[in-house]
């Protein structure tokens, strides 16, 4: 198999709720490509793809990419049916948890994040974050860590959007200094969060190793509003790790946030303390 193949999209995964739309989506190429009189054969010539590939993103069993309905709908001269689906399959081709996050993600109108063991998924590059998903045991596959990874990446869209939501990181000292991948790859990911934390709607503080109350000792805390009044809010220790979205539960989520904010280095110390931990790489 080439590599054009390869990248013409992404399986799908079984019992994805999903897979309708994509076999909407394969039916609709299919009608396209026989309207315009094109076999399989021809258009996996014209796009560079096996006809393998062709057959199974037709059937639905395949998730075409984005740029793949781009150049058939060219090809097929399909006047803009087939890249109207172009950013359904964006999303499709991610994980369904991811999805979801996303969603959530996109909704919000302020975020406060505390995180204790990585760099939180907002803030990775794509090298670190392809870093955590090679680490991972049992190992993964290299197209699923290809596929979480570009999923990852894909999220932070949310910092830059417009209007763009209020967001609050705290990083446990720890995840600042701890070389994943190597001290270049951390290297490039202390400076890009230096780089967000200018963003006006990012608030970025560290909470220093030494200290001796810390309010987040039960583990991360993610706390999303919505602007309809409603929030979602999750933690590893409240609640089971399950989420809540309960006035009650959410107070103490955003009690114990608060209190970590109050204990940890202000945004400005806490650029400083990047700053000096990126020259000591």
């Amino acid at each position: 198999m080439d590599k054009g193949v390869d990248e013409a999209g992404w399986d799908v995964e079984p019992g994805d709720e999903v897979e309708p739309v994509v076999q909407a989506v394969g039916r609709l190429l299919r009608v396209c490509r026989e309207a315009a009189g094109v076999s399989v054969s021809e258009l996996a010539a014209a796009l560079k793809y096996g006809e393998d590939m062709v057959r199974k993103i037709e059937r639905g069993a395949r998730i075409p990419r984005p740029e793949y309905l781009d150049r058939a709908d060219q090809l097929l001269k399909a006047q803009g049916h087939l890249r109207a689906f172009m950013e359904d399959m964006r999303k499709a081709r991610y994980p369904k948890k991811v999805r979801q996050l996303a969603e959530l993600e996109e909704r919000s109108v302020e975020m406060l994040l505390y995180s204790n063991h990585n760099i939180h998924g907002l803030l990775q590059t794509e090298e670190y974050a392809r870093t955590l998903f090679e680490m991972t045991q049992p190992a993964l596959a290299d197209d699923v860590v290809e596929r979480e990874t570009a999923a990852r990446v894909t999220r932070q869209a949310v910092l830059r959007r417009e209007p763009p939501p209020t967001l609050s990181f705290v990083q446990e000292q720890v995840t600042l200094e701890r070389p994943y991948g190597g001290k270049m790859v951390l290297r490039r990911q202390l400076e890009h969060i230096l780089e967000v934390a200018q963003l006006r709607n990012v608030t970025l503080q560290v909470m220093p190793t030494d200290r001796q109350e810390h309010a987040g000792s039960q583990g991360m805390i993610e706390v999303l509003k919505f602007a309809d009044g409603t929030a979602m809010g999750r933690s590893d220790g409240a609640f089971s790790g399950r989420p809540v979205s309960s006035p009650k539960d959410l107070r103490i989520l955003e009690l114990r946030y608060g209190m970590i904010r109050a204990q940890a280095l202000t945004p400005r110390e806490s650029q400083a303390f990047v700053e000096q931990a990126l020259g000591r790489l």
